[in-house]
C-alpha cells in the first residue's frame, strides 16, 4: 500500500514539475500588438514628405496616409514637434505610370502607377532604428515600392490608382516600424 502511495506521489510531482516547466518557456513572450514596436518610442514627428514627382499633393496625401496608419496600427502617436522619440521621414523618389494592357489603336486599357519612396526612421539621438543586420543592404534595395493598376473601363481614374498606391506604401512603411522576430 506503502508503495503505491509513494508512486502516486512521485507521478504527481513529476507532473507538476513538467506543468511548471512547459509554462515557464513562455515568460519571456509578450502579448498585443506592443510587443511588435520598439518600446522605448512613444511619441513619432513625421514631417511632410518631401516630393521628386511633377504630380501634385503626393506627398501630402502620403503624409496624410502614413500618419493615419500609424495611429492606427501602432501604440505610437504623432506629434507635431520635432523633439519626438523619433522622427520618421521620407522622400518620394519617383512615381511613374506605364501601360501593361492596349488595344488594337494604341490606346491604355491596363496601366500600372508605380510610387517609390526612400524612408529613414531616427531615434531621438538621430541615430537609425533599425535591427542589426548581418549583411548590409545597398540604399537602392532599402527604397520601399508599391503599384496599382488603372483599368479605365471599370470606372478607376489615375487619381484612385494613385491614393491605391498611397495607401499600400504607407502601410509598407509602417509595417516596417515593427521590430523583427
Amino acid at each position: 500500500m506503502r508503495t503505491w502511495r509513494s508512486a502516486i506521489c512521485n507521478l504527481q510531482f513529476a507532473i507538476c514539475i513538467l506543468q511548471s516547466l512547459l509554462l515557464s518557456g513562455c515568460i519571456g513572450y509578450h502579448v498585443g500588438t506592443n510587443s511588435l514596436y520598439a518600446p522605448d518610442v512613444a511619441t513619432v514627428y513625421v514631417p511632410m514628405i518631401e516630393s521628386d514627382s511633377y504630380r501634385r499633393d503626393l506627398g501630402e496625401r502620403l503624409t496624410e496616409a502614413v500618419v493615419k496608419e500609424i495611429e492606427l496600427k501602432t501604440p505610437c502617436k504623432v506629434v507635431s514637434t520635432p523633439n519626438a522619440d523619433s522622427i520618421l521621414s521620407a522622400r518620394l523618389m519617383t512615381d511613374t505610370r506605364k501601360r501593361i494592357i492596349q488595344n488594337g489603336f494604341s490606346d491604355p486599357r491596363v496601366s500600372e502607377t508605380e510610387i517609390r519612396a526612400e524612408v529613414n526612421w531616427l531615434n531621438r539621438r538621430r541615430l537609425p532604428i533599425v535591427p542589426a543586420q548581418a549583411i548590409p543592404i545597398p540604399a537602392e534595395l532599402a527604397a520601399f515600392s508599391q503599384t496599382s493598376n488603372l483599368i479605365p473601363e471599370a470606372g478607376q481614374s489615375v487619381a484612385t490608382s494613385q491614393q491605391q498606391a498611397i495607401q499600400r506604401l504607407a502601410q509598407q512603411i509602417v509595417g516596417t516600424m515593427e521590430a523583427p522576430w
